[in-house]
């Protein structure tokens, strides 16, 4: 697990560079800042159609395999872009066709990677490797963020692809060299891996996401809070540079204090024992309220107060509902489970971003914030309402013995 730690960090570095100055690359090229958000919608759309297929994959092949030959095949992407931004050969055409087959290859490399670090830890652990996967993952990005600067300013933007690539070649490397944990929930093999194709379709993993009251109701508080909370980066921006009469610079801190939670409640996340939908809904209420306030924060300075909290209940919540999404099906199904829940996100990070855009020319950036939260806050108290009457309806006392057959005693039981 270790060793799966410093990989994925030396990947998240590679990532986040990557990401840092690809919008910058589009600029560039294009110069519209339309054109740098479609490159954006191209890499993530393939996520909304294929992740099912890509969850069905990581089922049926041998997850270690998965995950090596995925990350070889994104660091052969990486390598490519390199080389044609170094040639000067690359254009936009180019740029979007390499974006679409990077989203079609994380739709299998996401799932493989994520279940193949639960292997590495005993079944009771499982919640503590996915908080520690946080805490790599916002550790990686602000690593990112910083050296993606020095690297373009020294060595130029084809240096930040080729660190890519070679990031992605570390952890190809270290794969086959992992080995599961004992006690560890381990994927199906032998002769249950080999169940017909019939009992290991798309259809199979959909079914049980959709009978599975527990997953229902996790994606309505992620998809509720991902919609009218949680972009930040997008709220906050607006919030401090207009009403707030703040500059880039107060941005940044603001960036820098969301970063420092994440990694905080990542670490929080990470002792959790049993999580749950209800911790996470409550997670998700207390972080609407939180938004409500910060809605009406007076100043810089009353809004940095409010925004370490906000994050820390943000990241301890998504570690929580992962560990719930990756514990939750049966080792069989998880990557199909985790591929539906992968192009049910991608509605949300394709729609919330514009649904929230035309909050805020409404109401204006406080007006969304408190709006938002208000709905998040509202939807989840309802939510608990209707569950608990609907528990309380089911747990009516039967009549007595005497006066009901006992074969209807029976079904109703």
């Amino acid at each position: 697990m270790r060793w799966w730690s410093v990989a994925n960090f030396v990947s998240n570095t590679g990532t986040w560079m990557q990401l840092t100055v690809q919008n910058l690359l589009v600029l560039q090229i294009t110069g519209s800042a339309a054109a740098t958000g479609l490159s954006m919608s191209v890499q993530a759309a393939p996520a909304l159609l294929m992740s099912v297929l890509g969850g069905a994959a990581v089922d049926r092949w041998p997850r270690k395999l998965t995950a090596a030959v995925s990350q070889a095949a994104l660091a052969v992407i990486a390598f490519t872009t390199a080389t044609l931004v170094a040639l000067d050969r690359l254009d936009m055409t180019t740029l979007m066709v390499l974006a679409a087959v990077t989203g079609t290859v994380a739709t299998v490399d996401n799932p493989a990677c994520a279940l193949l670090g639960n292997d590495l830890v005993p079944a009771e652990d499982v919640p503590s490797a996915i908080g520690v996967g946080a805490l790599v993952f916002n550790a990686g990005r602000l690593a990112g963020a910083a050296l993606a600067g020095v690297t373009v300013g020294f060595l130029g933007t084809a240096a930040a692809y080729f660190a890519n690539g070679f990031s992605f070649l570390f952890v190809t490397a270290v794969i086959p060299f992992l080995r599961p944990a004992a006690g560890a929930i381990r994927q199906v093999t032998g002769r249950a891996a080999r169940r017909p194709a019939s009992d290991m379709s798309v259809r199979e993993g959909l079914a049980f996401f959709a009978r599975r009251p527990r997953l229902l109701a996790l994606a309505g508080v992620t998809g509720i809070s991902a919609v009218f909370g949680r972009n930040y980066g997008l709220t906050l921006a607006v919030l401090v540079t207009g009403p707030l009469a703040g500059g880039a610079g107060a941005f940044g801190t603001v960036s820098t204090v969301l970063a420092a939670g994440g990694i905080v409640g990542a670490v929080l996340g990470a002792r959790l024992r049993r999580p749950s939908v209800r911790l996470v809904g409550a997670l998700a209420a207390s972080g609407a309220l939180l938004q409500i306030v910060a809605g009406l924060s007076p100043s810089l300075a009353v809004l940095l107060v409010l925004v370490l909290p906000m994050a820390v209940v943000e990241s301890v919540s998504d570690t929580a509902g992962t560990a719930v999404l990756q514990t939750d099906p049966p080792a069989h199904l998880r990557g199909r489970v985790l591929g539906v829940w992968g192009s049910v996100g991608t509605l949300w990070s394709l729609g919330g971003p514009p649904a929230l855009g035309l909050l805020m020319e409404l109401a204006g950036p406080r007006g969304a914030l408190i709006t938002g939260g208000v709905i998040i806050a509202a939807s989840i108290a309802s939510g608990h309402l209707l569950h608990r009457r609907a528990t309380l309806a089911t747990s009516v006392t039967l009549p007595s013995k005497d006066t009901v057959p006992q074969p209807t005693l029976q079904t109703a039981a």
